[in-house]
């Protein structure tokens, strides 16, 4: 009885991703507090009559109790936490949720103990529930995601002469992590047939992702941005965490044929 007991663990968990395998059974991709990420057998859970299905979806914050295997560890039971529905009934904010969950799976380590980035998708995906503005809870977690997981863009200072930014057009350069003064950014871009990665930035961009990196969620989500601006914003950190992860995010994709459709 004392080996079967050490055999199990009991911890939360946010499904991130699924795929089916075999006739019944499902691999899931799950972000938890204690484990970090974690890929996991559900055993059955494509059956009609499987208990542990529902509790299984994805997005879905749900508290798990886990058999140790041989390859991978098995759910043995499931039970919902949270189940975010508005997420479900809403494709703008089901594709943020993917997002989110696509973003963290490729920034995350397996088995890295994480406890704030776990908060942190708990809260976003029932943000996502809630919020008037999803590009602007989306570039939130965008920002703290990458802090907690050492990405931080440097948007005070520049990262070659490090002179303080003043408010004029500056420049940024992902391969540094951050901005580049005039001076230096100039420099860069046009020499030797110009640097693609190094791109101007707007005094009204750079002020809001000033912002929304010092201050908090609530004092943030007080911003009303022009859709210019959320979109220029939004441009800076894909092509910033793009190069990050070294490729496009599929989620991405979906998103921008979603507002292609939309705009028609």
């Amino acid at each position: 009885m004392e080996q079967r007991r050490e055999r199990l663990y009991r911890t939360d968990a946010v499904i991130l991703r699924r795929h089916d395998i075999g006739e019944a059974d499902r691999l899931l991709t799950l972000h938890t507090p204690d484990k970090g990420k974690l890929r996991v057998i559900a055993k059955g859970a494509r059956k009609p009559s499987s208990r542990k299905a529902g509790h299984l979806e994805l997005f879905m914050h749900s508290s798990l109790l886990i058999a140790k295997g041989q390859n991978l560890d098995l759910i043995t039971q499931a039970e919902t936490i949270h189940g975010f529905r508005a997420l479900r009934e809403d494709l703008e904010r089901l594709t943020q949720a993917h997002y989110v969950a696509e973003l963290l799976d490729h920034l995350s380590t397996e088995g890295q103990e994480s406890k704030l980035t776990f908060d942190l998708l708990v809260a976003t995906l029932q943000r996502l529930c809630e919020t008037h503005d999803l590009l602007l809870t989306t570039r939130i977690y965008e920002l703290r995601l990458l802090s907690l997981e050492g990405y931080q863009p440097q948007f005070f200072r520049c990262l070659d002469c490090g002179e303080t930014i003043q408010p004029v057009i500056n420049y940024f350069d992902p391969s540094q992590g951050g901005i580049l003064c005039p001076r230096c950014g100039e420099g860069l871009s046009r020499g030797h047939g110009g640097n693609r990665l190094v791109r101007p930035v707007p005094v009204n961009v750079l002020k809001v992702l000033r912002y929304l990196q010092t201050h908090s969620y609530e004092q943030n989500m007080r911003l009303r941005l022009k859709p210019g601006t959320h979109r220029d914003v939004e441009t800076l950190m894909l092509h910033y965490i793009t190069y990050v992860l070294e490729r496009n995010l599929k989620s991405v994709e979906f998103l921008n044929r979603l507002r292609r459709e939309k705009a028609q």
